[in-house]
């Protein structure tokens, strides 16, 4: 046993000594006394100006190498050497650049780019290096483009579809990869990094927070007070319901504002003699519009903000008017497309059915609601102060969620494995982080710099040209596609022309926001919210098409569209 413990410690040791000697040429032990060191620095970026991580940096002293490394996820690189005074008769340095899916760059130093100072040498800096469309690019491009088609046209789950395309391009790149570099795709680390576990930890601290005050009734309860206000007018309980779904929307997860309010409305519609769906379309639109508004209503804006460092109160600020004035014009549409049907809608005894709905849809535990509420309301300031805090929203969202969790157990109230396992979304969250392997491979290899350089040709870089085809192209296809791989894609096509397109500012930023959640609304496909109401639906017997569906909905969608481009461009929020 004692043998076995000394050999796999000796394992162990040897390791890590290889592991940290990997990837440089050790100097000489002893360097003579009229010996100088050599120091090379700098940052290798892209032609966008992007750092380039795990680039392979070659340190040549004419023939002989002197150091071997790796850059570091910012692109930075430091190289400390020493030369003999016979080797410093004939001093030419040459760096050797590469990475898989770039042109190898050979940068050649003499005397005359070397300082001196205290028998060091120095150079520093930035180094360009420039794509390459090798065998990488166009794997992890087909790959990508695969895993699209597979989630656009629900082959698999799309969780599954992205696992699989993720896992994919990591083997690729340690088995081919490993024989011929320009087969590397994405390294295990480089995946790793391009997870943002801001937008991870967000979506489950308000997936816990939600899962907990369902438990409240408190959704169901607010629906039968609406009905109650609305005194058996349909075509203000309609108002009423969707200026409630939407400020909901804007601050829980719309998918399950629609699943707590789907049955309420579906019963509310039945008792008046009318189809449900003239009430729940108008629904999930509001829905979609009304999580569009601030940071945390939609995920599309979960990525951008976390991506572009936009707080939620700039959100607010930027989004919540164009919101407003959409709902508003949601109303006036409602109104034009199923007036003559709400006129219909009719009940011999209101007060009783009133009551009948008091009965059923009740606060089922006031004290949890109480303390939830005030979690929440804490949790909201602090994403609304978030820029004195400094934080990052999940880091609050995750609080409170501890929070609460920590509350409803001590109170009895919770099932905490069941709150695990039903309430927590992890088929998304997996989603979520497949994708931003997915998207960070594409990033690496070159597709995402081609899209940019594309769209900046395209609108010739004038900000008017650049927002309109950014606003469209999103509602487009967000509309057909789902929104949240779409705009994960966008990410870093936007940064890049929000830096080199004059006054763009933030604006470039708002219009995917305003495309991707918006365009939502086109069709069935186009949102999660409308898939979940439409299904709800249909199992209950009322169903619609995909074509009907569309019919009214995406005019709707090509007016707000509209009216955000009017908004971008005479505004510029």
């Amino acid at each position: 046993m004692k043998k076995t413990l000394l050999v796999l410690l000796v394992v162990l040791i040897s390791s890590s000594l290889a592991m940290a000697s990997h990837g440089h040429v050790s100097p000489p032990k002893h360097p003579d006394k009229d010996a100088i060191y050599v120091n090379l620095a700098g940052i290798i970026k892209n032609t966008h100006g992007e750092p380039v991580g795990e680039a392979e940096v070659k340190v040549f002293l004419g023939d002989k190498m002197m150091d071997e490394l790796e850059t570091a996820e910012n692109g930075k690189f430091l190289s400390r050497f020493f030369i003999s005074k016979e080797e410093q008769k004939s001093l030419h340095i040459k760096l050797e650049i590469s990475k898989a899916s770039y042109k190898t760059e050979i940068l050649k130093l003499n005397p005359k780019n070397l300082a001196m100072k205290d028998k060091n040498l120095y150079f520093s800096g930035d180094i360009i290096l420039k794509r390459v469309l090798g065998p990488a690019f166009w794997i992890s491009t087909a790959i990508f483009f695969l895993v699209y088609v597979i989630i656009g046209f629900e082959l698999l789950h799309r969780t599954i579809a992205a696992m699989i395309g993720a896992a994919t391009m990591l083997i690729l790149s340690y088995t081919i990869g490993t024989f011929n570099p320009e087969y590397h795709i994405l390294s295990y680390e480089a995946a790793i990094a391009s997870i943002d576990m801001n937008v991870i930890f967000l979506l489950m601290g308000m997936m816990i927070i939600i899962g907990v005050l369902k438990h409240t009734g408190i959704f169901q309860w607010c629906a039968y007070k609406s009905y109650s206000l609305a005194r058996g007018n349909f075509f203000l309980l309609s108002i009423i319901l969707m200026f409630f779904t939407a400020f909901t929307s804007a601050f829980l997860d719309n998918v399950t504002t629609m699943l707590l309010l789907t049955g309420v409305a579906i019963e509310i519609c039945v008792a008046l003699n009318i189809n449900p769906l003239y009430l729940l379309i108008p629904l999930v639109l509001a829905s979609n519009i009304g999580g569009t508004a601030t940071l945390i209503g939609d995920p599309p804006n979960i990525l951008i903000g976390s991506y572009a460092g936009l707080s939620f109160v700039k959100f607010v600020e930027a989004l919540a008017p164009i919101c407003l004035v959409c709902m508003v014009v949601l109303v006036v549409y409602t109104k034009f497309i199923w007036g003559k049907e709400f006129a219909k809608a009719k009940i011999e005894n209101v007060d009783e059915f009133i009551l009948k709905l008091k009965e059923k849809y009740k606060i089922t535990d006031a004290k949890l609601l109480s303390y939830g509420g005030g979690v929440l309301a804490f949790v909201i300031f602090l994403f609304l102060t978030e820029s004195i805090w400094h934080m990052e929203v999940s880091v609050a969202a995750l609080f409170g969620a501890a929070v609460l969790v920590t509350i409803a157990i001590i109170m009895d109230k919770i099932d905490l494995i069941e709150l695990i396992e039903k309430d927590i979304e992890w088929p998304t969250l997996m989603f979520f982080i497949f994708l931003f392997m997915l998207v960070g491979a594409v990033e690496s290899t070159g597709l995402l710099d081609l899209i940019a350089d594309w769209i900046l040709k395209l609108s010739k870089g004038n900000f008017v040209a650049a927002c309109t085809f950014i606003l469209w192209v999103a509602a487009i296809m967000s509309a057909f596609v789902d929104n949240i791989p779409f705009t994960a894609t966008m990410l870093p096509i936007v940064g890049y022309l929000s830096n080199v397109i004059p006054d763009a500012h933030n604006t470039l930023w708002w219009a995917l926001a305003l495309g991707a959640c918006f365009g939502g609304n086109g069709t069935i496909i186009g949102a999660s919210a409308n898939v979940v109401t439409i299904g709800i639906a249909e199992s209950k017997g009322y169903r619609t098409t995909f074509m009907e569906f569309m019919k009214v909905a995406f005019p709707y969608m090509i007016i707000t569209i509209a009216i955000s481009e009017a908004w971008l461009l005479i505004v510029r929020p």
